[in-house]
């Protein structure tokens, strides 16, 4: 199976075919990755200024809120700190007319969250290999539990200087969690709770939640499997959108700077095929429900 499907277009408000919409599904649910050669965000005047680190105030990415407007981790102030909300929130209202329109099905259960602007190099950047993004992983976010909701993200490469943003795209979340499973220890009795507890999570932390954090972990530190062969390098050129369940997708960013990014979640039940799915796949390994 090729890792990617690409999908022609340059408008954010088109309109897919019904084939175009159910080959998107489709896709996704296999653990493949959408892809917009020529979907391209355009900078309005003066918005690539913001195209630097230098506007960072302590993380590697600007985040934004879709719900609030509210604009973090950036040192922008004043009429460049409103400047750099509306950037990015322009892109959030992008994302969401794409799906509205490319996957109706998922429409009404897709809930937006977070949106970012990493204005870093990716490639050569220091920390830790738990944070390593250059490391193969699957999605799975420590203070915030899915509790078994999936996470689709959308990518659009917003380099001005026309360099490509580089991927690594694995093998099959089955064949990933088959490998790993026998490495990934129980959750310790209360551990949710206390983690509820002392607000280390948002949210609770399921039996799902905790297999697929240990599984993204055990992934990231196999030094031997990151030095595999397995995987396909790509490159999304300057101008280029992609999209993916990076919960079952299997990638690394090798390199690249300069992305938007935004990120949806969206329950298992409004699936096509709930059984692709990691929690049905993890549920089937562990042989009971792990996000009861």
């Amino acid at each position: 199976m090729e890792p990617l499907v690409a999908f022609s277009g340059v408008r954010w408000n088109r309109q897919f075919s019904t084939d175009d919409q159910e080959r998107a599904l489709a896709a996704l649910e296999d653990g493949q990755v959408l892809f917009f050669p020529r979907l391209a965000f355009g900078l309005n005047a003066g918005e690539e200024q913001f195209l630097s680190p230098s506007i960072l105030e302590k993380s590697k990415n600007v985040s934004y809120n879709p719900a609030t407007g509210e604009v973090g981790n950036t040192a922008c102030q004043g009429d460049d700190r409103v400047a750099i909300a509306n950037m990015i929130g322009r892109y959030a209202k992008m994302t969401k007319q794409l799906f509205a329109n490319l996957l109706p099905a998922y429409h009404p259960g897709l809930t937006q969250a977070r949106t970012s602007l990493r204005p870093v190099e990716i490639a050569g950047r220091n920390s830790s290999w738990r944070k390593d993004d250059t490391r193969l992983h699957v999605d799975s976010f420590p203070s915030a539990p899915t509790q078994g909701r999936r996470i689709l993200r959308v990518f659009c490469n917003v380099n001005p200087q026309g360099k490509p943003r580089t991927w690594r795209i694995g093998e099959s979340f089955s064949a990933v969690a088959k490998r790993f499973w026998p490495a990934l220890r129980p959750p310790l009795p209360g551990s949710s709770f206390w983690l509820n507890l002392i607000r280390f999570t948002k949210t609770r932390r399921t039996g799902y939640d905790h297999f697929m954090l240990r599984l993204h972990d055990r992934m990231k530190s196999d030094e031997q499997y990151q030095k595999s062969p397995v995987g396909t390098v790509f490159d999304f050129p300057a101008g280029s959108t992609w999209a993916a369940f990076t919960d079952q997708v299997s990638h690394a960013a090798l390199s690249g700077i300069h992305q938007l990014e935004q990120t949806f979640t969206l329950p298992v039940a409004r699936m096509h095929h709930p059984e692709r799915s990691p929690l049905y796949i993890l549920e089937s390994l562990a042989g009971r429900r792990l996000a009861a």
